[in-house]
């Protein structure tokens, strides 16, 4: 290790993360979870609604909590599935989740919303302090574009991963519309022609796009609001199946490929610090919490190895490719909880609520 190039990084918050439980433990738990992302790097997460037992309900969103406490080692939050249904729940709940998930493409998860008068209904109910987060492509991606004109709704596009996406969005922005998006590594760093070589493990929701896309993404990358893993881990069994799952892990490999871009002059570390830590805990009103960092070696330069990924699904698309950058320590509430390559015990995260 080079003490010459540490760098100290703000903790880093991943607002977009499938732990899977409850309904899917094979694949990911609360535990497995949070220790995939402190490895990572990051001390704060927000979980996903789609699970088999989706979070729709109160009495849902109350199971997960119960279930995360004591045995996170990262703060963990939640989002709210936005359904029709779901919807006259949304002030009740609104101080114990950072945002309204709306799917209205298909996807992993039995939430799609795709009637008209269903999406007028969610986006009516919605809290207007709050946000709404799409998963939308193509036609339903400029529809949720009207639909947040309509209702003068606050509204964050999720893995955004397309030229026209990005463009659209950034028009918005130019004329002051209330619109963040967020942009996975996946998108980043990945590209159509990649699935032939990865097969069913280059398989996700969006798909991967073409090299003219992810140029648009770079090109573009100062209109993003948040980097997020959109980590939606599946064990090797059912991507090898004949009907695979959308979805590939990413808490352990989405700062290291970022440090990555770094030295390659694709980033700066400022702007890192940015999509990962000062905008998500703006964009989401996260605490901030005292004495929490992230420690990175800029130089070291080694290859992703998925045995030594703290995720249950134990795979990357990533693997063995070269990273220069990679996380040394990590502490919490000023408690190292990550260090010489292990998460440490006890389990030092919080469930944590919006501000």
């Amino acid at each position: 290790m080079n003490n010459a190039n540490l760098i100290k990084l703000p903790g880093l918050i991943d607002a977009h993360v499938h732990l899977r439980e409850p309904g899917a433990v094979q694949k990911e738990d609360f535990s497995s979870g949070t220790m995939a992302a402190i490895a990572g790097g990051y001390t704060t997460i927000i979980d996903m609604p789609n699970n088999p037992e989706p979070t729709v309900t109160p009495e849902a969103l109350n199971k997960k909590i119960d279930l995360a406490k004591g045995k996170i080692y990262c703060d963990l939050g939640f989002h709210f599935g936005a359904t029709a249904e779901s919807s006259q729940y949304f002030e009740e709940i609104k101080n114990k989740v950072f945002g309204y998930k709306l799917y209205m493409s298909h996807t992993t998860g039995p939430l799609l919303v795709d009637k008209d008068t269903d999406l007028d209904l969610v986006f009516f109910k919605c809290p207007k302090d709050r946000m709404i987060l799409i998963h939308a492509e193509g036609e339903p991606f400029f529809k949720s574009l009207e639909l947040a004109k309509k209702f003068s709704q606050k509204l964050h596009i999720c893995h955004v991963s397309r030229k026209d996406e990005i463009l659209a969005i950034r028009k918005l922005k130019e004329e002051g519309f209330p619109i963040s998006c967020e942009v996975s590594c996946h998108h980043l760093f990945l590209n159509v022609n990649d699935v032939k070589k990865l097969g069913a493990f280059g398989m996700m929701r969006p798909p991967l796009q073409s090299e003219t896309d992810v140029k648009a993404l770079w090109e573009n990358l100062k209109y993003f609001d948040i980097i997020a893993s959109d980590h939606a881990p599946h064990t090797k069994e059912e991507k090898l199946s004949e009907t695979p799952p959308f979805g590939i892990p990413g808490l352990e490999t989405t700062l290291p490929l970022l440090l990555t871009a770094v030295n390659e002059g694709k980033l700066t570390i400022e702007r890192l610090i940015e999509l990962t830590s000062t905008n998500p805990a703006k964009l989401y009103n996260i605490k901030v919490e005292p004495n929490t960092f992230t420690i990175v070696d800029m130089d070291e330069e080694y290859f992703i190895d998925p045995k030594k990924l703290y995720t249950k699904c134990g795979w990357t698309p990533f693997e063995n490719r070269k990273m220069k950058g990679k996380v040394i320590e990590v502490v919490l509430r000023g408690t190292s909880v990550f260090k010489d390559g292990k998460v440490l015990e006890p389990a030092e995260g919080k469930v944590i609520f919006t501000t």
